[in-house]
């Protein structure tokens, strides 16, 4: 494959919602916000920097294994509570939210959660749109990892440059500023974090939490949910949820084609979502594991990351940022 799959039309999450809702109008008392999760982003932040204190001064290996059988969950983890807090589900004031969110960044090393958050609500808000989405990948980025087996897993070696690379993008086509103040002060939080965490618990602390969160999202079967979300498996439908075993230590972030339909419930009650409405989502291609689902994606020369359904016609051929 070496397009994007073009479609036309709406989206389809409002127009399942709106139908779901007419049907089904007691959907709304899902609504709302759990402050709870709060305490959640201080245990999983306390317990993450614990592991690296403990592994401070343990031999490389320990520290790869660790990372791979328990930090990435945690880094996973810290992912799906910056989502909650880019959809302003924790805290009623928006401004606590993202302060929460930083936090919840602190032991993934790279600031992030400020620019997640503007970008994310972005892909809701304009999913499938190539100029303002910056969950598709860039066309040069696709040409350049191609299908292969070493492409793909590459890639999810290095997704967060290839995610950071794709700002350029939305800026110059969409007209998306990645410089903000809430950016500007995660970076300036997490870099001091950074400093801290290698003044007192050595390179090796900051390693553990480096490789942790490269785990957390890429070549390891919690990577596999960026795959899961939106890559077209089935002709037809855009996003896919996750019903596997693994929702529960990942907060049920799975549950997509109930996120997508409702961002207004919180991740404790998406399940309900789909409880409440069977017939919608029980006719729905999903996942049942995400191991089986990275193993196919490197495998399968089918899936790349043209495997994306777009709506922009006019897309027009790319150089990667800097080049002429």
């Amino acid at each position: 494959m070496n397009d994007f799959i073009n479609v036309g039309g709406q989206e389809p999450h409002r127009v399942r919602a709106r139908s779901i809702l007419k049907e089904n109008p007691s959907m709304k008392d899902l609504f709302g916000r759990n402050p709870w999760t709060a305490a959640i982003v201080v245990m999983v932040v306390a317990f993450q920097i614990g592991l690296a204190a403990l592994l401070a001064d343990q031999p490389w290996w320990l520290i790869v294994s660790v990372a791979w059988l328990v930090g990435a969950f945690a880094g996973h983890a810290l992912w799906v509570l910056i989502h909650e807090c880019a959809h302003n589900m924790v805290f009623e004031k928006k401004s606590w939210n993202q302060w929460l969110a930083i936090a919840a960044n602190l032991p993934l090393i790279v600031p992030s959660a400020a620019s997640f958050c503007l970008y994310h609500l972005k892909h809701h808000q304009y999913q499938g749109e190539y100029d303002r989405d910056a969950d598709l990948a860039s066309e040069w980025e696709a040409r350049l990892i191609g299908n292969s087996f070493f492409g793909k897993f590459l890639w999810e070696c290095f997704f967060p440059v290839f995610q950071s690379l794709r700002t350029v993008r939305l800026y110059r086509r969409g007209g998306i500023s990645f410089f903000t103040p809430w950016i500007v002060l995660n970076a300036v939080v997490q870099l001091g974090f950074d400093a801290s965490v290698y003044l007192v618990l050595g390179p090796k602390g900051l390693v553990f939490l480096l490789v942790s969160l490269i785990f957390s999202i890429g070549p390891h079967p919690l990577g596999a949910r960026w795959i899961q979300e939106h890559f077209v498996i089935k002709p037809g439908q855009e996003t896919y949820s996750y019903y596997g075993s693994l929702n529960t230590l990942a907060l049920n972030v799975g549950f997509h084609n109930e996120h997508h339909d409702f961002p207004f419930v919180p991740w404790n009650r998406l399940p309900r979502v789909k409880a409440a409405s069977p017939r919608w989502y029980d006719s729905l291609h999903s996942h049942r594991s995400w191991t089986g689902l990275w193993i196919r994606f490197l495998t399968d020369p089918a899936i790349s990351l043209f495997s994306r359904a777009v709506r922009d016609d006019g897309i027009t051929k790319e150089s990667a940022p800097g080049s002429p």
